[in-house]
């Protein structure tokens, strides 16, 4: 694991050393760790590793911009804090917190015409399944 450390280094040192590749780097960085970052956030909502991809996405940022690592150390710090507050609570507050998520996934899920798309595979054509981004 060291080994490959010290080679990442190397590299990295290579690059910085070139003031137009260590741009470049930079740059592509930058947006692959916003792309990742994008996506995470569109995740939060739906099962899975929505979290966990915000995170990695600050991470790959905070390799290069010292503003995503204490962005990254903010977002962990209360990330962790509203899962412990979320533990505390009574199961009503839990069960309108998951409520409240599951109506943002079946509202996106709608918006993004899947209810209209699975309507159609069950030959089902009530109008209020109809994206209203994109129609019937």
């Amino acid at each position: 694991m060291n080994a490959l450390r010290e080679r990442l280094r190397a590299f990295r040192e290579r690059v910085r050393s070139k003031p137009g590749l260590n741009t470049g780097y930079r740059i592509v960085l930058g947006v692959f760790g916003t792309l990742v970052l994008i996506a995470g956030i569109l995740m939060i909502p739906y099962p899975g590793p929505g979290w966990l991809v915000v995170f990695a996405g600050l991470g790959i940022l905070a390799t290069e911009f010292h503003w995503a690592h204490r962005v990254n150390t903010f977002a962990k710090r209360h990330y962790h804090r509203w899962i412990r507050w979320l533990g505390r609570q009574p199961l009503a507050t839990k069960l309108a917190v998951m409520s409240a998520t599951c109506l943002v996934v079946l509202a996106t899920l709608w918006m993004l015409g899947l209810f209209n798309t699975v309507g159609g595979w069950l030959g089902l054509s009530w109008s209020w399944l109809a994206s209203p981004l994109f129609g019937p």
